[in-house]
């Protein structure tokens, strides 16, 4: 940092191929009574971009007040350094100190970065005209004596839907007694607050193999996996319900963006270092890349590209995103956390703050339907700027009187991300381990960061406010519902998937070869009517196939024989409730078809003949 009399630069050439866009005001600029900050950006910065760059900025600004500076010149100086950050990286940081330092009243300037420039500097000569600085993520270089300024905890507390709040220390929630009366909540609070997690193994990882659904695929990374026909069906299906919930019910546009995107990108490289994610990397054609661990990547882009007005909004964009993230070894486990996933997003795009907690509220509301509908239990966490709950406060009762479950909040002292408020639907496996579903985010910063305007009623171009939401990941999902039944076997009763999930939703089981033709007639007519039905022929006991259709947690079994052939009723074993009636064909299938109601609906993709089919594990 060099404070001057007087500086100018003149921008003359390309230094590198694809600089930082040339704009008329930074082709030339001269400043008198300025701080002159020469930055090098290095790799080590790349993964604390928000750390450094506010850090940065602090130390600026602690040198600018020291020599009264009301000025200030960010110049890109790559001669500082061997190890050097790509491009993508350094603009996004070099823009978030230039911004930082403007809503600090400095008056800044940035000389534009990847060009040749000339440049004069009159240093001023004084004791403090001539410093340099190396920033870390651990914040800036301490002086003697001085105290670090001490971060402001956040507080907690627990609310109840009928508006009733209990304050809540996370080192003594034995004092909350509330907590009593919802286990659930208080286990989360022990898991995420206190850090008490559970280290053992979750039973899901056996059933899913056990009930052949997925399995580890050793010829891959580690959190990548293989889905076999069954797996497969379910994995679909819950793509499918993603799939209605926001374009039948929330009728949000379907979009597709790619998997790969290049690092020396200025807006890509700040997502990527604000995610501050293990991510995937590599390089083609000596270009960095980055698989994408979010669906915002292309989506921000394609947004910044559209023309949008008031009128159309709020604007409702969905994809089905498969994503990558570097999760370490260790924290991988089964289908709770992968380095390999698919993620249902949505984004509403809003005008103002009131419509964007409007679309909050909306998609809460799906979300608690989802959620009930596949009867999971989960808990609710939101986590909010203190001063925004407390002008909100009627709101945030109406959002636990949607979901009819207390809740955790976390009270923030003051903005540490782009969003003001997110809640999260946490779920607690059958070995009290946890893990996110659902969330919602009220972003207030991202549209104008990501160049994301819509015209106003006055022609004027203004920032949105986002909702980022997403039901979670199509593979956890599978995760709860292996954890919930076992769950209920722990309980005593007879775990089970939701009908309309199950990959076999009816097994016929003829006593005999000589009715083998009459269950396949039998099958044929409940298969019309959209239901999943298999034929088990093979040639062994009937006690032997009722066992293992009940090993597969197969919802409805039907054993055909003489009796049935001649009565012409079925006599069906309906696993929940481990109930046993006779009825007519058409009675079962309308009890199926109430079950699965409005639910997606897809043909078996396995052999409908039991003894067709290859036996993967």
């Amino acid at each position: 940092m060099i404070h001057a009399d007087h500086f100018e630069y003149e921008t003359k050439k390309k230094a590198i191929d694809n600089p930082e866009e040339l704009i008329e005001k930074r082709k030339k600029r001269s400043m008198d009574e300025v701080l002159v900050a020469f930055c090098a950006v290095e790799k080590a910065d790349e993964d604390e971009i928000n750390e450094i760059s506010k850090n940065a900025s602090d130390a600026i600004d602690d040198v600018a007040k020291q020599v009264k500076a009301k000025n200030i010149m960010i110049y890109p100086y790559a001669h500082l350094s061997s190890e050097l950050s790509s491009k993508g990286t350094a603009i996004s940081l070099l823009k978030k100190i230039e911004e930082d330092l403007e809503r600090r009243e400095y008056h800044v300037a940035r000389s534009p970065f990847g060009w040749y420039k000339s440049f004069e500097i009159k240093c001023k000569g004084h004791p403090l005209s001539e410093l340099s600085r190396t920033i870390t993520s651990t914040g800036k270089p301490k002086e003697e004596g001085e105290p670090f300024e001490e971060e402001i905890e956040s507080e907690f507390m627990i609310i109840e839907p009928d508006g009733k709040s209990h304050p809540l220390n996370v080192k003594k929630i034995e004092n909350c007694k509330i907590l009593d009366n919802y286990p659930l909540l208080k286990q989360f609070i022990v898991n995420e607050e206190v850090g008490e997690v559970s280290r053992e193994p979750p039973p899901h990882i056996k059933l899913m193999r056990k009930l052949e659904l997925v399995d580890y695929e050793p010829a891959s990374d580690v959190g990548h996996f293989r889905f076999y026909p069954k797996g497969a069906l379910m994995k679909r299906l819950l793509e499918e319900f993603a799939n209605d919930i926001a374009i039948k019910h929330l009728n949000a546009m379907m979009i597709d963006t790619p998997l790969i995107y290049r690092l020396d990108q200025p807006d890509i490289a700040g997502q990527v270092a604000s995610f501050r994610e293990r991510d995937y990397r590599f390089e083609i054609d000596n270009k960095g890349f980055i698989l994408r661990f979010a669906g915002d990547f292309g989506l921000f882009r394609m947004m910044r590209d559209a023309t949008l007005s008031y009128k159309q909004l709020p604007i409702r964009i969905y994809e089905l995103s498969p994503s990558f993230r570097r999760e370490q070894r260790g924290e991988c486990v089964g289908l709770k956390r992968l380095r390999a996933f698919t993620m249902p997003d949505i984004h509403c795009f809003t005008k103002d703050l009131e419509q964007g907690m409007n679309e909050y509220k909306l998609l809460l509301e799906h979300y608690t339907k989802l959620t009930n509908s596949m009867n999971i239990e989960v808990v609710v966490v939101f986590r909010v700027v203190k001063e925004f709950f407390e002008k909100n406060k009627n709101w945030f009762i109406e959002l636990l009187e949607i979901v009819e479950k207390p809740a955790l909040i976390e009270l923030l002292p003051e903005m540490r991300h782009y969003w003001i408020v997110k809640h999260e639907f946490q779920f607690i496996d059958s070995v009290l381990g946890g893990a996110q579903l659902s969330t919602v985010q009220l972003d207030v910063e991202d549209s104008e960061r990501y160049g994301i305007f819509y015209v106003d009623a006055n022609g004027q171009k203004k920032g949105c406010i986002i909702v980022h939401s997403s039901i979670g990941s199509i593979e956890r999902w599978i995760y709860a519902l292996l954890e919930q039944a076992e769950k209920m076997k722990r309980r005593g009763e007879p775990p089970m998937f939701p009908v309309w999930i199950s990959p076999t939703q009816v097994r016929i089981i003829p006593v005999s070869k000589e009715y083998l033709e009459f269950g396949k007639e039998v099958a044929k007519k409940i298969e019309k009517f959209n239901i999943r039905v298999d034929v088990d022929d093979r040639d062994q006991t009937v006690g032997n196939r009722i066992r293992e259709a009940e090993v597969e947690w197969t919802p409805y079994i039907i054993v055909l024989g003489e009796k049935e052939l001649k009565k012409d009723e079925i006599s069906v074993r309906i696993r929940n409730g481990r109930k046993e009636k006779s009825m007519k064909v058409e009675d079962l299938i309308e009890l199926v078809q109430a079950e699965i109601s409005d639910k997606p609906v897809l043909p078996l993709n396995m052999p409908s003949l039991i003894s067709k089919r290859p036996i993967f594990i």
